[in-house]
């Protein structure tokens, strides 16, 4: 993970031979180059099947016996999900695989031709000439029990997207229809609400019943939590509401769907999540995180899912990196620019990450302690931004030496920066 420009130069030698892949839906185009840039071959295309990429491979033996390359190194570019088969297919074959950052091939295809065109001929060549030059990096293709925790929470990701729309729909009808409904129920995800949305969900349907036959229909499913009064407050509410009368017909058969739809994606995440918890205590190390206060098992799991396995790093400086979360500063002669974290890497991880220290602050006594010191008692106080982007990063620190040292988690030593830098002021 660590970023070594001249350990990566090393790696492409007299004997190598590097292959550009510019990488497509259906057909893929390759280019082969030696360790100054030289072109061995002529451009190649090849269809993204398993017939067009053995012709890839025989290609590729071809040229090295050719030229007396004893190494191939295959560059390509990580444009959306297309090059995943591709990238299993050149690993499983035993060949070096890397990858060159989308936005540095972008920044230098007008190093040849000085001009800013895109082709399938030209970007091959661009995404060679990056690896010759060490600017790629070794993709991590997690496997075994980390690809099922990183599958099984993306699936969750998506499925949390669509409840998320499903429940703006349903309140969006609501604020076309039954505005008053929300003074009635605290919420209108609870069991009694969703089913007066189901079956009465229209204020003139339910002006057209008594109290009594309200309650009636409440107590086929809900037996304790409901009485007359809730649903007088509800028949209240209904013959004064404000909402749009026209088109009930099918105002009344969208909410039956729309509640319909939110059932279904609903039981379909806690099925998810509960594989999810499945998988994650599975992962080493995976209690360990949890015994932090204010963690919960989705953090977890999303932890994971992101950077695979821990052990692969060999500092937390490199998950911190990873995340997005390193400092970066423009500076030029005496000018200094701000200093803010550079946002690169997987922003998945960096939301995840600023969404779990908040209640981990709000929680564990020992993190709001440091929140408290880096906002108030600082020598040089912090932003309450500036310091929640600290703990973030502290608590990555924190779960990297906990899980890779094998330690309990001690809060005694993780005050004891701040006892240290109170008494070096008391001193001063």
């Amino acid at each position: 993970m660590k970023y070594n420009q001249n350990h990566k130069i090393s790696q492409i030698t007299e004997n190598a031979l590097v292959i550009g892949v510019d990488i497509a839906k259906k057909k893929h185009y390759a280019r082969a180059f030696d360790f100054r840039g030289m072109e061995l071959d002529k451009v190649i295309k090849f269809k993204a099947t398993s017939g067009g990429f053995e012709s890839f491979i025989k290609w590729t033996q071809r040229v090295a016996e050719t030229h007396g390359k004893k190494k191939i190194v295959i560059g390509i570019e990580p444009t959306g999900h297309y090059w995943y088969t591709f990238g299993w297919a050149v690993i499983d074959r035993g060949l070096t695989l890397v990858q060159v950052n989308p936005y540095h091939v972008k920044k230098s295809k007008e190093l040849d031709d000085n001009t800013p065109s895109k082709s399938d001929y030209k970007d091959p060549k661009t995404i060679a000439f990056l690896v010759k030059d060490g600017r790629y990096q070794i993709p991590y293709m997690p496997d075994g029990k980390y690809a099922e925790l990183r599958k099984a929470n993306n699936l969750r990701e998506e499925w949390v997207q669509k409840i998320i729309k499903a429940k703006n729909k349903i309140t969006r009808w609501l604020d076309i229809h039954f505005p008053e409904f929300l003074n009635a129920f605290s919420s209108w995800e609870g069991k009694t609400a969703l089913m007066t949305l189901e079956k009465i969900g229209l204020p003139e349907r339910i002006t057209a019943l008594t109290a009594e036959q309200i309650l009636c229909i409440w107590r086929q499913e809900v037996k304790r939590g409901v009485g007359i009064m809730k649903a007088e407050r509800l028949l209240k509410e209904a013959r004064n509401s404000v909402g749009i009368k026209e088109g009930a017909q099918m105002a009344e058969y969208e909410i039956k769907l729309l509640v319909r739809e939110y059932r279904e994606i609903r039981k379909v995440l806690e099925d998810m999540e509960r594989m999810l918890e499945e998988n994650v205590l599975t992962i080493p190390g995976a209690n360990r995180f949890l015994e932090i206060k204010g963690v919960g098992i989705k953090t977890v799991a999303g932890f994971f899912a992101e950077i695979g396995d821990i052990r692969r790093f060999t500092s937390a400086k490199q998950i911190i990196k990873l995340a997005g979360l390193n400092l970066k500063q423009s500076s030029s002669g005496q000018h200094k620019g701000e200093t803010t974290i550079s946002k690169r890497g997987r922003s998945r991880l960096r939301a995840l990450l600023f969404r779990a220290i908040l209640p981990v602050v709000a929680t564990n006594e020992v993190f709001n302690k440091l929140h408290h010191y880096n906002i108030k008692e600082k020598e040089k106080p912090m932003k309450k931004m500036q310091s929640l982007i600290a703990l973030c990063c502290r608590l990555i620190r924190i779960v990297y030496t906990l899980i890779t040292k094998e330690q309990k988690f001690d809060a005694d030593k993780l005050l004891s920066d701040i006892h240290r830098n109170n008494t070096l002021q008391e001193a001063a």
